[in-house]
């Protein structure tokens, strides 16, 4: 939906959506998710933790790619939270380590994340495109507008209120919209940019624009979500599978009133070993024994969550679930216990999931031959094609 402000015409055509990672064979879509960054989602100062460098992230998606994996979503993270072990400190920026996958694989989506108050629309939407054609049509958006002030703060660029952020959101992405439309050059007159004589070539590959997702949690957040995007990606329940699926038709509904469908996705941590009592043996070493408490702490403060601010359980609450995976839904056992709650969430009416792994590379291989092949035999899943 165009700002009400932008004096621009819409072209006659708007570009089809990608249709790689939505539409594909797959019922419930499979990505992963915190690659890029040093510890991943992990906030544990376990010696395996995932590296996050460049050679483990390429032999990563050479492997996901084989395997079948739908895509690959990254973190768009400037500044990490510290602790004992500098946790997610170093980070691969999202649209330049797109196109390095993007060129080592044939299969799999890549999306970057990008802040759209960082980023100026005409770079960005040349950067994106420039993603595209090097993918043949595979790169994604993850659009976000931060909420981190230690990181704005070293860009030198004032955090806006809330709501705010989403009136710029908008105009950001109808410009970048505009840009992969077909048609010559124009003038946008948005609200927070105006820009004048735009020239944007090559569009997207194909003639589709890629996919396009975001995770918006607060009312305004969805909203833009839902307006806008062809994928949302929500927080599942902790407590029940039926108010996981509240969840998704109530998000489905949103998007039907504006005349549009979306897809509904979310984020979970999964740890999968050979019997229920290794997993958990594990999920309490990595995240119990050696968690990174000092990193979790400080981000949770950055959210205001301390002792001093909610109460005591709540906090001890909140500080267990982000020594987790930094948030996310936990799915912790063997195969069939794996296979049987991402059963569950597809049931919910969930497109897909991006998980985390403790790291991602050494964990693949057996998730690949033992969860996959059950999910393929419940039908949401078919065999990976071959790659060349």
């Amino acid at each position: 939906m165009r700002n009400a402000n932008s004096s621009s015409p819409q072209p006659k055509t708007q570009p089809k959506m990608q249709p790689r990672l939505m539409q594909g064979g797959n019922r419930l879509k499979i990505g992963l998710f915190g690659a890029n960054c040093s510890s991943g989602r992990a906030v544990t100062k376990a010696p395996e933790r995932w590296s996050g460098t460049w050679p483990d992230n390429l032999k990563l998606v050479r492997m996901a790619d084989e395997a079948g994996i739908d895509f690959m979503l990254p973190i768009g993270r400037w500044k990490g939270y510290g602790g004992e072990t500098g946790y997610q400190d170093a980070t691969l920026e999202t649209v330049t380590w797109a196109c390095g996958l993007l060129a080592a694989t044939k299969q799999i989506t890549v999306f970057g994340t990008v802040h759209a108050p960082l980023f100026h629309p005409i770079i960005a939407a040349k950067q994106m495109v420039t993603a595209d054609h090097i993918g043949e049509g595979r790169f994604g958006l993850n659009i976000v507008v931060g909420w981190n002030e230690d990181e704005f703060e070293m860009f030198g660029v004032e955090q806006r209120a809330h709501a705010l952020r989403y009136e710029y959101a908008q105009d950001w992405l109808d410009a970048i919209k505009r840009m992969w439309s077909d048609g010559d050059d124009f003038d946008f007159d948005g609200r927070h940019i105006k820009l004048k004589k735009v020239r944007a070539k090559p569009k997207p590959f194909g003639g589709e624009r890629p996919v396009i997702m975001n995770a918006g949690a607060s009312p305004v957040g969805r909203d833009f979500a839902v307006r806008n995007c062809d994928a949302f990606f929500m927080q599942s329940s902790r407590e029940s599978v039926e108010e996981t699926a509240q969840r998704v038709a109530a998000a489905k509904a949103e998007a039907a009133k504006h005349g549009r469908e979306i897809g509904v996705f979310t984020v979970g941590v999964i740890i999968c070993r050979p019997t229920m009592r290794e997993a958990e043996e594990y999920h309490h070493y990595v995240n119990v024994e050696q968690a990174d408490w000092s990193a979790v702490d400080h981000l949770l403060a950055m959210r205001n969550i301390t002792p001093e601010t909610v109460p005591h359980d709540e906090f001890m609450r909140r500080r267990s679930h982000y020594a987790h995976g930094n948030s996310g839904v936990p799915i912790i056992g063997d195969p069939d216990h794996i296979a049987g709650k991402l059963i569950e969430l597809s049931r919910a009416g969930l497109a897909g999931i991006a998980v985390s792994l403790v790291n991602y590379a050494d964990e693949l291989p057996y998730f690949r031959d033992e969860v996959l092949p059950r999910l393929e035999r419940a039908g949401l899943r078919i065999p990976a094609p071959a790659t060349v």
